[in-house]
């Protein structure tokens, strides 16, 4: 067989057996064995959501820098462990002193073992608490498709590189998109989870005093907003100050983000470089000028972050704390 024969097979092999993979997902994967699992994950956000208004943009982000290292796995949500050998993603540079929510991540898993034990994976319970943050917040609701099991290993130096930074310009946060097989109607969609939550002005602070070692702050920055943010930013201030992520409806999920970018109100240098070229500065005015189309495109890119890499049938294990393996 000439070789050329051989490699295509090969590739449509490879390629059967990823949709394959991903078809073991369903939504209705839990229908016998945990039927209230999205209900009980719901009822601890909404708890948690009494004493706490930005949990919602916390969780859906766990989920976001899950899927990205190794695929949706569970494994950020391992802690260091000497003893299994595990060097926590949580330590990596874009999670450390920045992620949050596991507590609520350990309270849902109580709740879902107390009814359902060792049934519903710590991965899933990401995706399901992802969607749960969205439709609370006023966004839309999807079925979320179910299936994934915990990896036995975390990739702390996979996170160091694979996830994407506020700070990189958009031609890199593409090609990580890319990497993890999302386009770029997916990055400016998931991009939307903007629309709620807070960043610390450590993070954004460069471009309000000195964007690229300029001394000067980021020439993209409406003046009006600049100014605000330098309030509750002010040069050698509180490194973990919050800002709103959008400073029109700060918890509520809608699309106001993207009329944020229109109005150079991007808080992060990775958001308003969305409208640094045209391609993707249209999908920024259609999502501005249409929430529905947002809301449709958001669902769809959810669902196929959720589909990177999972594991599946026999493939690592379903942790009974979602913070170390069994």
């Amino acid at each position: 067989m000439a070789p050329s024969t051989l490699a295509f097979i090969f590739v449509l092999l490879s390629t059967y057996s990823f949709y394959e993979s991903n078809a073991q997902l369903s939504a209705n994967f839990y229908s016998s064995t945990c039927p209230n699992v999205s209900s009980i994950v719901q009822n601890v956000i909404q708890q948690a959501l009494q004493s706490d208004a930005r949990i919602g943009a916390s969780l859906i982000r766990l989920h976001f820098h899950d899927c990205f290292v190794d695929g949706c796995d569970g494994s950020l949500l391992l802690d260091n462990n000497a003893t299994t050998n595990i060097v926590s993603e949580k330590d990596a540079a874009p999670n450390a002193n920045s992620t949050r929510g596991f507590d609520v991540v350990d309270n849902i898993k109580t709740a879902v073992e107390s009814s359902c034990p060792g049934v519903v994976s710590c991965a899933d319970i990401l995706a399901l608490a992802a969607e749960s943050s969205v439709s609370l917040a006023g966004g839309p609701s999807w079925n979320v498709l179910l299936g994934r099991r915990d990896r036995r290993t975390a990739n702390q130096a996979g996170a160091n590189t694979s996830i994407p930074s506020s700070t990189e310009g958009l031609s890199n946060i593409t090609a990580k998109f890319s990497a993890v097989g999302l386009n770029v109607t997916d990055l400016v969609a998931l991009s939307g989870a903007h629309t709620f939550g807070r960043a610390q002005c450590r993070i954004f602070s460069a471009r309000l005093y000195n964007f690229n070692g300029t001394g000067n702050p980021d020439p993209t920055l409406n003046t009006t907003y600049l100014a605000n943010l330098r309030q509750i930013c002010p040069q050698n201030g509180s490194a973990t100050a919050l800002a709103n992520l959008d400073p029109t409806t700060s918890n509520s999920f809608d699309n106001n983000y993207y009329t944020n970018l229109q109005n150079n109100q991007g808080l992060l240098q990775s958001d308003q470089e969305l409208t640094s070229t045209p391609t993707v500065s249209s999908i920024v005015n259609t999502f501005s000028s249409n929430q529905n189309t947002f809301f449709q495109s958001f669902v769809q890119s959810m669902i196929n972050m959720g589909n990177i890499s999972p594991l599946t049938g026999t493939n690592g294990e379903i942790r009974s704390d979602c913070k170390r393996v069994n």
